[in-house]
């Protein structure tokens, strides 16, 4: 199983979790690339600590909306958003290349992660953008989204992700962040939801239903509170179920 976090998502002067433990415990790096948060001086930072290590850095893309965290839905021409994604993935591979290292494949974060799930404009122009960058990178998305079955047929590799901080409604997509439930902050809940979509491939929903959940990787938010201690718990809880982490790029 693969264990990925989000990083490298403050800016400027504003610091946001704690990047460098979190790495410490992950496999993989959700690094931001500069338009819903991070910027050069974070991605060259973030892409060092993960190289010295052997974390495998990938793109998280999103909807260039620093003030919004890239959390309010924007409407793209296919084009538009295909570029933009391009841009993303060639600036933060960059500062990898910079230690040796390289993007290994594409997440999109926030409101663009939801929009994908759903709008084939959208999904099909990050597949664009990856098809025309480099069609070995994996394509990091929920099961089942519009965008795993566009990438699927697209002949792009698809790693399934779960959310262990994060709640599910009955159809197994993900609980509003404005709705109640959206978070789990308790790092032991956090941690048994770990072992359960690791070992048994499933996750209990808000309501209580045990809902399908087939993932490679389980992803871990850095902004959450508490996150590294959850990322602590988490990792010490799959290698206790015997359980082993390594990256799927």
């Amino acid at each position: 199983m693969d264990l990925n976090a989000d990083l490298g998502e403050g800016f400027g002067i504003w610091r946001l979790g704690d990047d460098e433990a979190l790495l410490d415990l992950i496999t993989s790096a959700n690094v931001a690339c500069g338009f819903h948060g991070g910027d050069p001086s974070t991605m060259r930072r973030v892409c060092a600590a993960a190289a010295e290590r052997g974390v495998a850095v990938g793109a998280q893309v999103g909807y260039r909306d620093l003030a919004g965290f890239g959390r309010r839905h924007i409407a793209y021409a296919f084009g538009d958003l295909r570029d933009e994604t391009t841009y993303q993935l060639g600036a933060l591979d960059a500062f990898c290349r910079v230690y040796r290292t390289r993007v290994r494949y594409l997440k999109p974060h926030g409101a663009l992660y939801h929009a994908v799930s759903a709008d084939e404009s959208q999904a099909a122009a990050l597949i664009a953008a990856v098809d025309d960058y480099d069609r070995d990178l994996p394509v990091l998305c929920a099961p089942g989204s519009v965008l795993a079955q566009l990438a699927t047929g697209a002949g792009l590799r698809v790693v399934a992700e779960g959310f262990a901080d994060r709640g599910y409604l009955p159809n197994g997509t993900l609980v509003p962040r404005t709705a109640p439930g959206a978070l789990v902050t308790d790092p032991e809940q956090v941690a048994a939801r770990a072992v359960r979509m690791a070992t048994e491939q499933t996750v209990v929903a808000v309501d209580g239903t045990v809902v399908p959940c087939p993932v490679e990787s389980i992803c871990l938010h850095g902004d959450t509170p508490g996150a590294v201690a959850s990322a602590e718990l988490v990792r010490a809880a799959l290698l206790d179920a015997g359980v082993t982490l390594t990256p799927f790029a």
